[in-house]
């Protein structure tokens, strides 16, 4: 095992426990004090904040956006395979065990398209006079972050599937962008993986207790 190899799982840890301190203490705050009498289905109303909600539709603005809206879901599903595949790095530094071609061929798809959905909403956040004046550096931090993932996460599983070229050389590199992320996450916006859901159920717990949501349509 490398020293990168230690940075990385070193990291994770941190990141791990960080996570695990927020959660507890959001799960300590307990559901929202509302005082007002109940009218609605809270379990519906969280539902629907976790699903129907979160269409762009069903959004203030994304309807207006929806390049920009499919863009951000390809990029945090890409996110979200990155970070899986890192669970798998760390699993294989333990245990001799290899991931079938089919599934790595799948990930260089996936991390490509993603990828670029994380280059193409960077580069419009410093385009835009009006998102650079909304933008904070953490803003710009934590995308230039998860996309860096996403692109050496991207090279290390094509480097590893030619036959003709070594994934070593990648491999530091790749280790030390994964622990920059994870040592990110936990205290940048990135921490909304966590933050999401809770607010997520906030709403529909508010909502749902007021039969605000699931949205009535008109007949």
């Amino acid at each position: 095992m490398n020293w990168y190899h230690i940075a990385a799982i070193v990291s994770a840890a941190i990141c791990f426990v960080a996570f695990l301190v927020q959660a507890i203490c959001l799960c300590r705050l307990g559901v929202p004090n509302d005082l007002s009498e109940k009218s609605g289905s809270v379990f519906k109303g969280v539902l629907y904040s976790c699903t129907v909600a979160m269409s762009p539709t069903n959004k203030e603005s994304a309807y207006k956006h929806l390049p920009t809206y499919i863009a951000g879901i390809l990029f945090h599903i890409g996110i979200c395979f990155t970070l899986l595949y890192f669970i798998w790095m760390v699993i294989i530094m333990f245990a001799d065990i290899s991931l079938p071609e089919i599934v790595g061929q799948i990930l260089i798809i996936i991390l490509t398209v993603s990828s670029i959905c994380g280059i193409a909403i960077l580069l419009k956040r410093f385009i835009k006079k009006e998102l650079r004046y909304l933008s904070s550096p953490d803003d710009y931090i934590s995308n230039i972050l998860t996309t860096a993932a996403q692109v050496v996460t991207l090279c290390y599983i094509y480097a590893s599937a030619c036959p003709d070229y070594s994934a070593g050389c990648f491999a530091a590199i790749y280790f030390l962008i994964l622990s920059l992320l994870l040592l990110w996450m936990p205290f940048g916006k990135t921490k909304h993986v966590l933050y999401f859901f809770f607010a997520r159920f906030h709403l529909g717990y508010f909502y749902g207790r007021r039969g605000s949501w699931p949205a009535k349509t008109s007949e």
